[in-house]
């Protein structure tokens, strides 16, 4: 498996954003869906990971630095790809990516119907805090903190 930074703006990342975004919408309500689109992830400050295994798209990961703290944003596996340890290896590139530019922590917001997002984070060290910036009014959000 290789963990690359790539574009936003290409056919399979973008397909893998939309896959995101049809999963969150049929779980949460819009109003509470804080997913940021291609053009989004395509600006200065933002990261994104892509996870392949002979060039196809497992899975991908961003990290905004624009903010107060390193955010993690649009971790998503395909489903074929689940149980392989692509989040993981994502989350170590994420991670290390923080570690590299003395961030102090990285915060992220999951959805507390996302069962399997919030025990892999918490199983990565993450802890639970406060809801933060977009999310203090939506009351399906967990948010959570990794301190590097």
């Amino acid at each position: 498996m290789q963990i690359e930074i790539e574009p936003a703006r290409q056919p399979d990342v973008e397909a893998m954003l939309r896959a995101g975004e049809e999963f969150a919408l049929n779980v949460y309500p819009a109003e509470e869906c804080f997913l940021l689109d291609v053009s989004e992830l395509d600006r200065s400050g933002v990261t994104v990971w892509v996870a392949r295994r002979d060039g196809s798209a497992l899975g991908m990961a961003s990290l905004v630095t624009t903010g107060e703290f390193p955010e993690l944003k649009r971790l998503f596996v395909h489903d074929h790809a689940r149980g392989s340890g692509v989040a993981g290896r994502l989350l170590d590139a994420i991670e290390n990516q923080a570690r590299d530019a003395a961030a102090a922590a990285i915060r992220l917001e999951t959805g507390d119907r996302s069962t399997a997002a919030v025990a892999l984070y918490e199983k990565r060290g993450y802890r639970h805090i406060p809801r933060f910036g977009d999310y203090v009014d939506s009351a399906s959000s967990v948010c959570m903190e990794l301190t590097l």
